[in-house]
């Protein structure tokens, strides 16, 4: 009698620690789910940001204005004293030594890198049109990128509007575009040092349901994470909803938001829209616990393109400048 009521315990138990596992409960933490683990740690903690003074119009224009402008001066070095990206494309010539050349000039501080040239770019017909001629010259100018960063670190910001303007592309080429992001990830991410996020565009464009999916198609799995409202002007709050709700359907991914223009939002407009404001100055303590930075990633004062009496699209425009200086908060 005693062996009998044994072995129905014996069964019972062997029941319930089967049960467990499939229900979500980790023995050796009762009580806990592993089906939403916590989302991994910032990997620019700490990090200082390199000012490439070689390129900032803002400086050049704070030094002219110093002495006959001096109040417009000390707005300009509001622009002048951030850290902001460097734009890689076709004007870089030799990819790698020009990576290179900058990872030497940043030392022991990071580079922000943007990666501008996926064939078929901005295929919707605005002023960014262009990028590299085919998928195999691209593959080979994202590995020059790669060998530039070498052994040191940076961060690299995959291909702005890439993933979010596709609709404009075939069948064909949104597959081949997503292919190349993929491997460009992987390929970058091979580097020990390289910190990749992928752009997502901005609340404003796609679904962030619908930019999950394309994420996850182009690699989101193997990068850091991915970046907001880069060129935008949505405000920091609606983007930090928006990279939320995405970040929840790609495992909880982290992202970065880009505040250069967006300090009073935006006002429906896309190209030098008036009357905005500088955001908040780059940072990686941002208080939120997904959003690993708070960068200038679209250089202030650098025009979107000849719209709304500007000039070319990449060129420095002075007033502008001076304009989003004028109407920050700081």
């Amino acid at each position: 009698m005693t062996y009998r009521a044994d072995a129905v315990l014996a069964c019972t138990l062997v029941l319930l620690l089967s049960y467990l596992p499939a229900a979500g409960i980790d023995w050796f933490n009762f009580g806990a789910t592993t089906t939403a683990p916590p989302p991994p740690g910032n990997p620019l903690a700490g990090a200082t940001m390199w000012i490439d003074e070689s390129a900032n119009p803002a400086r050049a224009q704070a030094t002219a204005w110093r002495t006959s402008r001096p109040t417009d001066a000390a707005q300009m070095d509001k622009i002048a004293d951030q850290p902001k990206a460097t734009w890689l494309g076709s004007w870089s010539g030799d990819i790698q030594a020009a990576v290179a050349d900058r990872m030497r000039a940043a030392g022991t501080k990071v580079a922000v890198f943007v990666a501008y040239n996926i064939p078929l770019r901005d295929c919707s017909g605005h002023h960014s049109a262009g990028g590299i001629s085919d998928p195999a010259s691209y593959r080979s100018w994202i590995q020059g990128l790669a060998d530039g960063i070498g052994t040191g670190t940076a961060v690299v910001i995959l291909e702005p509007d890439a993933l979010a303007d596709m609709d404009c592309l075939s069948v064909t080429d949104k597959s081949t575009r997503t292919s190349l992001l993929k491997e460009a990830v992987a390929t970058l991410k091979a580097r020990r040092g390289a910190i990749v996020y992928l752009d997502a565009g901005n609340s404003s464009w796609v679904t962030a349901s619908t930019m999950a999916r394309r994420l996850t198609a182009a690699g989101i799995a193997q990068s850091d994470g991915f970046a907001l409202n880069i060129s935008n002007y949505s405000d920091t709050a609606r983007e930090t909803t928006y990279g939320r709700a995405i970040s929840q359907g790609i495992g909880r991914k982290h992202f970065l938001i880009d505040t250069s223009r967006n300090g009073v939002g935006g006002n429906g407009e896309w190209c030098n829209a008036a009357g905005r404001a500088l955001g908040a100055r780059p940072t990686t303590q941002t208080g939120e616990g997904l959003v690993d930075a708070y960068l200038w990633i679209k250089s202030p004062g650098e025009s979107d393109g000849t719209c709304n009496g500007g000039p070319a699209a990449g060129q420095w425009w002075a007033d502008y400048a001076l304009g989003l200086a004028q109407h920050a908060a700081w």
